[in-house]
């Protein structure tokens, strides 16, 4: 039992060597136009937007960008299975240029795009950062009309191409189950504000890489691949960046694939593929289960016990849908010097923890 992993250099503005229909699930967070750590990248790819830039036409070189970005999202609706999902993760920009302040709404435009070229808009998810402090503000301070509001969310845009999937094949069903979530776990994450994601959970990966590439963090990635995809399903990453998405399908019994075209984070990626991955891996699954651990004791003491029972794991769960979820714990990870990774899992599921 394993997944397959592959990570190539290249640009995801022409996936072709990604088969049309061949995509369950997107996980990605694209540059985002008009935050300037991002103009070198979007200059390289188009030279009239650094002339925009430097000519202080913000609208021109936004309008530019989200060209480049658009040609992405045509191939990721290519690749895409009908019934796969999208989900999009990008922040809104201000900028002043010319002496004029203003927002530049990337989630509308990139939303605008997508709808127009067949996607459907599921609900969607807030997803509130806390890395700015509560005294930062921009503007002229305490004098209205010239303060501005701090930006402190970014957007989560979850499409699908088509209509909702279908599991008719018996094996998939049955992987559907062992794919299933605590339900104490779907109250959350299908909440659409998201306000809880910590540095806890990123300590895999390090800082400074982190700041550079504009990362997001590792439970934002796992929780979405784990709500919108099933075991042995294939996540794509057309902006790969540091990995994330990668380790998370890794930790997800989910194949993955990933396109990146700065070359200089592949070996970054691989240094972090290895043993201290399958220990953090091992460490948050059982965190999992030791979170429903304390769930179902909490309800015992409350006197709600609950009604149904997890096979594989042997411990109660609220809903008959919860009784064959699975989660196994990484094995071991193979892979060549250059881009291909296999992981094996273990055949018998975490073991419940001892909560007495």
């Amino acid at each position: 039992m394993g997944t397959s992993h592959e990570i190539i250099i290249g640009d995801a503005r022409n996936l072709t060597p990604v088969n049309k229909d061949s995509i369950e699930l997107v996980v990605t967070s694209p540059p985002y136009p008009m935050i300037e750590m991002w103009d070198d990248v979007f200059s390289a790819l188009n030279s009239d937007i650094e002339t925009a830039l430097k000519e202080k036409e913000g609208d021109i070189a936004f309008g530019l960008m989200h060209e480049e970005l658009n040609r992405v999202w045509e191939e990721i609706y290519r690749v895409l299975k009908p019934g796969g999902i999208a989900c999009i993760n990008v922040g809104d920009a201000t900028r002043k240029l010319k002496d004029s302040f203003q927002l530049y709404a990337n989630h509308s435009r990139i939303l605008h795009h997508c709808l127009n070229n067949g996607f459907n808009l599921l609900p969607s998810i807030l997803w509130r950062k806390t890395t700015n402090a509560p005294n930062k503000y921009m503007g002229s301070g305490m004098l209205p009309p010239g303060a501005y509001v701090t930006l402190e969310h970014e957007h989560i845009l979850v499409l699908r191409k088509g209509g909702k999937r279908e599991f008719i094949d018996t094996v998939e069903k049955q992987k559907r189950y062992e794919s299933a979530f605590f339900w104490e776990e779907r109250n959350n994450w299908f909440a659409d504000f998201w306000n809880d994601l910590k540095g806890a959970s990123q300590v895999l990966l390090n800082g400074e890489t982190r700041s550079r590439s504009g990362a997001y963090p590792f439970e934002l990635a796992y929780r979405l691949i784990n709500m919108f995809s099933i075991k042995g399903d294939t996540v794509f990453d057309p902006f790969l960046g540091t990995g994330t998405t990668t380790l998370a399908a890794m930790s997800s019994e989910r194949n993955s694939l990933g396109f990146e075209i700065v070359h200089q984070f592949k070996p970054l990626i691989r240094n972090l593929i290895n043993e201290d991955l399958i220990k953090f891996t091992n460490e948050y699954i059982k965190n999992r289960l030791t979170r429903h651990g304390k769930f179902v004791k909490t309800r015992e003491l409350e006197g709600k016990p609950l009604k149904y029972f997890n096979e594989p794991h042997k411990f109660p769960v609220m809903t008959g849908q919860e009784q064959y979820l699975k989660l196994n714990l990484l094995k071991s990870i193979e892979g060549d010097v250059e881009s291909s990774y296999h992981v094996i899992y273990t055949e018998v599921p975490a073991v419940w923890p001892n909560l007495s």
